[in-house]
């Protein structure tokens, strides 16, 4: 059974840095494409940023890209996303999420991590 499990999130001020993180545990890590999402108070689930197997990223949501990054350790089995210049309007719930690339893109994964909040104080 594949998991991911989420650490990192808290409450910062606006303009401060995150990292999250995303730790896999299961078989087959190294195969998968693997993503960042959240979710805003009254909003749907929005991807942010995937990195396929070869460390190729994919921008799923443009107005973020200069300032927040996807990376991956495979050694690690890990993978992160660096926030920089957190806004308040970015406090939202952050979920790791693994597949194939194509799935994500669409939106959905196969596996789904439970989700970590991260809150922005103005």
């Amino acid at each position: 059974q594949v998991r991911l499990v989420e650490s990192g999130g808290g409450l910062v001020q606006a303009g401060d840095s995150l990292r999250l993180s995303c730790a896999a545990s299961g078989r087959n890590f190294r195969e998968w494409a693997l993503a960042w999402f959240r979710q805003a108070p009254g909003k749907e689930r929005a991807g942010i940023q995937a990195i396929s197997a070869n460390g190729g990223r994919k921008y799923l949501e443009d107005s973020v890209k200069d300032r927040f990054t996807i990376y991956r350790d495979n050694a690690k089995n890990t993978i992160y996303l660096q926030l920089n210049d957190l806004q308040p309007e970015e406090t939202a719930i952050y979920y790791c999420a693994g597949g194939r690339l194509s799935t994500i893109v669409s939106g959905r994964a196969d596996v789904w991590g439970q989700g970590i909040q991260v809150t922005v104080s103005s």
